[in-house]
């Protein structure tokens, strides 16, 4: 419950849904409307740009599946920012560490497929954790110990990530004969398996990593919420003079939280990588680490609000093209102008509508006390 001193001066309380479910659904019905006004300036209808969105979503089995592969991008992402944000840190490296993650997913599937399946998997996704965590344990020791700034530092490393990315697929990891920067194909036993391969499904690029991000979830509210070092995260984040004088160590929570929050992002390569591209080439984070910052912001940090704001990520990567597609005025540029508004309204103007809803919700309990 949020507090709020009532005109008695006792404390009014906010409903939390208030805070975890209507302020979101506000900000994005505003994103949405304004959108409609933009379609409408162009020349096509709003309504049907919506039908047309949300049918190219979830109408058919082939659009859930790539609805929800986009998904499991944006809860690995979100997560990612979140556990920072928990930590009172704004992690803007998660492109750079999903890029890392995606390195170190290449290099075991490139140079341990003389191993079984069962054993190439596991250390896959463990070396893409291990390389995320790496990639933001550097701008965490320098925030933790030499006052650099977070978001300054973590900015920089994707950029470094980017370049080397590229030096290595034009120069060490490039395919025998290839032209293209990227590797050779990865061993079939190293591939993760796609839900068409066990489900009657059509062929999609959903594969486990879905299942792998819905446990990670479920394991991050547990380290979160029920753990001793989710606490002392939470605490450093909330307040770190008073983390001091509670004995807990604000650089060391600190580190902590931006290598778990670089191996949720490195996630990202497991789902691409191992997942869907069988092969190391450029570019395969597609902005999902910067979005991450959107979905953290928009399910509140925790994760049931992250799944669905995910799912609506999700939904207008996929429904966007089909928009993109079907109607005639509206062209990729404009669906990113859509994705862009969602991603203001929940981010630079999530507390434009707050104090008058916050407001009301204060009357009216305050109305209520003064009756009874």
């Amino acid at each position: 419950m949020i507090e709020v001193k009532s005109k008695f001066g006792s404390p009014a309380k906010v409903p939390a849904w208030v805070n975890l479910a209507l302020i979101p659904l506000i900000n994005l019905a505003a994103a949405l409307f304004i959108s409609g006004i933009v379609i409408l300036i162009v020349g096509d209808d709003p309504i049907q740009a919506l039908e047309v969105l949300f049918y190219g979503a979830f109408g058919y089995a082939d659009a859930i599946g790539y609805t929800l592969y986009y998904t499991t991008n944006f809860i690995f992402t979100g997560l990612a920012v979140a556990i920072a944000f928990h930590c009172g840190l704004f992690n803007i490296g998660a492109e750079g560490q999903a890029l890392m993650g995606g390195l170190g997913v290449g290099l075991a599937a490139l140079y341990l497929d003389f191993l079984p399946s069962w054993v190439v998997i596991p250390i896959a996704i463990a070396t893409a954790a291990a390389f995320g965590a790496f990639w933001a344990y550097i701008p965490g020791y320098l925030q933790a110990k030499r006052g650099s700034h977070i978001v300054i530092t973590t900015i920089m490393f994707n950029f470094i990530a980017a370049s080397i990315m590229t030096y290595l697929l034009v120069e060490v990891l490039i395919a025998p004969g290839g032209q293209s920067p990227e590797s050779r194909e990865f061993a079939e036993l190293s591939w993760l398996p796609f839900f068409h391969d066990f489900l009657p499904m059509p062929d999609t690029p959903l594969n486990v990593s879905f299942i792998f991000a819905l446990l990670l979830s479920g394991a991050f509210y547990y380290f979160v919420w029920r753990t001793r070092w989710g606490y002392e995260i939470r605490v450093v984040g909330q307040n770190e003079t008073a983390a001091k004088y509670a004995g807990i160590s604000p650089s060391r929570n600190i580190i902590l939280a931006m290598a778990l929050s670089g191996a949720l992002a490195g996630f990202v390569g497991v789902n691409e990588v191992l997942g869907v591209h069988h092969r190391l080439i450029l570019d395969f984070t597609g902005g999902f680490g910067f979005v991450g910052i959107a979905v953290a912001l928009m399910g509140r940090n925790h994760p049931v609000g992250i799944f669905i704001a995910a799912l609506l990520f999700g939904a207008l990567y996929q429904g966007g093209s089909e928009l993109a597609f079907e109607m005639k005025t509206i062209n990729r540029e404009m669906v990113i102008v859509i994705q862009g508004l969602i991603i203001l309204f929940s981010g630079a103007l999530e507390n434009m509508f707050r104090p008058k809803i916050e407001s009301f919700f204060k009357r009216k309990k305050t109305t209520t006390a003064a009756r009874a």
